[in-house]
């Protein structure tokens, strides 16, 4: 009894010794690019994309001190998600703005937009981390890696609570035309258009 299992577990090893081998050779033979090395991009990637549901960005700080790289890459998501955030909520004051009859068309506009931008402040200050790695470089230094997210619905829900708290917005206001309007530029940001 003793032999077969001695036997068994030696037939055992010699197949996960060819099944390691056998795997690491596969990866051996990927197809390397003469000269380049491939980098490894952490909290980055498909991923990490904005959905019509997600608003996220990506961001680097590179720093001989770990909390500085940190906040670094913070501030750089931060800013990039900033970024993606205003130029959606533009793309949907203008398309709401101009499939409305509005009174003082511009007025509104630079209204709609002050207060978006309020609004975005405002909720830069809550966004979730979703992703973050430091490495420590060979010659010294930290590189820190992040990636952070906010929720879409919240961001047009605070929208449309300081939109309808001012009286002369309010008037010409319809929040379900304007976040069918933010739904349509949601799904444009994930087609990556």
């Amino acid at each position: 009894m003793k032999t077969i299992s001695k036997s068994l577990l030696g037939a055992f090893l010699i197949v996960g010794s060819i099944a390691l081998v056998g795997c690491k050779s596969k990866k051996e033979d990927a197809p390397k690019i003469k000269g380049e090395t491939e980098i490894t991009m952490h909290c980055f990637g498909s991923d990490f994309f904005s959905t019509k549901k997600k608003l996220r960005a990506s961001g680097i700080g590179e720093s001989m001190d770990r909390m500085t790289a940190l906040k670094k890459s913070r501030n750089e998501a931060k800013t990039a998600l900033a970024g993606t955030v205003e130029t959606r909520i533009k793309a949907t004051i203008d398309n709401y703005v101009n499939s409305r009859e509005m009174n003082n068309r511009e007025q509104v506009e630079e209204r709609f937009e002050g207060l978006s931008r309020e609004v975005i402040d405002q909720k830069l200050s809550n966004v979730a981390t979703i992703c973050e790695k430091i490495t420590v470089k060979e010659t010294g230094g930290y590189v820190a890696y992040i990636a952070v997210e906010m929720k879409a619905d919240d961001l047009i829900e605070a929208i449309n609570d300081r939109i309808t708290k001012e009286e002369t917005l309010r008037i010409d206001y319809d929040y379900e035309k304007f976040k069918e309007t933010f739904d349509k530029e949601m799904e444009k940001l994930e087609k990556g258009l």
